[in-house]
């Protein structure tokens, strides 16, 4: 697998662009993105488990019930939730979007983030259409993600290439999310395209696994969107033979998606609002995946211990804590605990207890900007992986004053 640069404009026959059409007060934030497929997809997507789901994402499914779209259209500054005329408001975006590209507007993909329950203006997006389908180009990724941002301070886009069937198989991607972010689907948006040919079906089990085992594992502050939702576009431009069924073929452009989808987690996390560093929970030695899942979440999620790596203190305490109320059946006496990052490794706990250890060694391993918090389980061989970031006074002043 070899990462390459063009994120969602990478795979062949994409073109994305992005333009400030005005919902932003800001004048040189990009508020308006588009991504464009030259022929018609195969399409997939997930969404969050909030009951409280934002518009786009209610006419977004709608449209993509037919495993079938060819283009995105995404706003920020607005999230198009709570509002009585919000799925008007997101089927006429699909219409512009549709209108601008000569295409149908159910094979449209909706989206929309930013601030809960205030009207979407939807003229300023009516008047952009034309800029904005002229805005379109192959090198057009990164206008499209900074049009998505909304309190991301970093760009969020990678690619990949991978061989399937003797056809070099690309599968790029863009995301927004830097804070309300939580697993079952954080607070992000994310747009992957690809030239793989793969069914609707085979696309929607791909799409769900990699969410499982990257977004679904992302913890910045506990609070899971409204707005949240991933898709997938595949139009088949790479010519190999169109994966049908699971096999090797299936297993490597699983493993391209994924590899995506897990580094986009990790720049989101470590985006998170007022965040200083990004936190990585490897659980190992699980009986089963729904143990190891479960481990790494509970330690990611705790606010105590986010704020103990803050403050590069060596509390492991709160990660046994965090453990023991995860609710997954372990045996807390075998627990290993231990702090990595580039300036080294220090064991704190054996067999779920306190072991010695250098506290001047340990402040030297949390100083860095990535720690990994290695947790052995000792039951098993199966791993997870969940992502998430320190806890410092600037989340609360980002979000002290949010909305107004």
């Amino acid at each position: 697998m070899q990462y390459i640069e063009g994120g969602v404009t990478a795979a062949k026959g994409f073109l994305a662009g992005g333009v400030h059409c005005g919902i932003r007060k800001n004048k040189s934030k990009r508020d308006l993105a588009l991504i464009y497929s030259e022929k018609p997809c195969a399409a997939a997507g997930v969404y969050t488990q909030n009951l409280v789901k934002g518009a786009p994402i209610l006419v977004t499914q709608k449209n993509l019930a037919d495993g079938r779209a060819q283009a995105v259209i995404c706003n920020s500054g607005n999230a198009n939730t709570c509002n009585a005329d919000g799925e008007a408001k997101a089927w006429r975006m699909c219409e512009i979007a549709a209108d601008a590209l000569h295409i149908d507007p159910h094979d449209v993909i909706v989206a929309s983030t930013g601030v809960i329950g205030q009207i979407l203006p939807i003229e300023p997006i009516e008047n952009a259409a034309a800029e904005l389908a002229s805005s379109l180009s192959a090198d057009g990724s990164n206008y499209a993600v900074q049009a998505i941002m909304t309190t991301d301070t970093i760009e969020k886009e990678v690619a990949v290439q991978v061989e399937i069937g003797g056809r070099t198989v690309t599968v790029g991607g863009i995301s927004k999310g830097s804070g309300m972010i939580h697993p079952n689907m954080a607070t992000m948006l994310c747009f992957v395209t690809t030239d793989c040919a793969i069914t609707p079906a085979m696309l929607q089990k791909a799409v769900t696994a990699a969410a499982d085992k990257t977004f679904n594992m992302i913890s910045v502050d506990g609070d899971t969107s409204t707005n949240d939702t991933l898709t997938c576009m595949a139009n088949g431009e790479a010519g190999n033979a169109e994966i049908a069924a699971a096999g090797e073929a299936f297993d490597t452009f699983c493993a391209a998606l994924t590899a995506v989808c897990r580094k986009l987690s990790m720049m989101m996390a470590g985006d998170g609002e007022g965040a200083t560093k990004l936190l990585i929970c490897r659980t190992t030695g699980a009986k089963d995946w729904e143990t190891a899942k479960t481990v790494a979440k509970s330690v990611i999620c705790s606010a105590l211990l986010k704020a103990a790596m803050f403050g590069e203190d060596a509390n492991w305490g709160r990660v046994l804590c965090a453990i023991g109320y995860s609710g997954a059946d372990i045996d807390i006496h075998k627990v290993d605990v231990a702090f990595q990052s580039e300036n080294g490794r220090v064991d704190v706990c054996e067999n779920g207890a306190g072991i010695a250890f250098s506290e001047e060694e340990a402040a030297k391993v949390l100083h860095a900007k990535e720690i990994t918090i290695l947790v052995d389980l000792k039951s098993g061989d199966t791993e997870a992986e969940a992502f998430g970031c320190d806890l410092t006074y600037d989340y609360v002043k980002i979000n002290g004053d949010y909305r107004t």
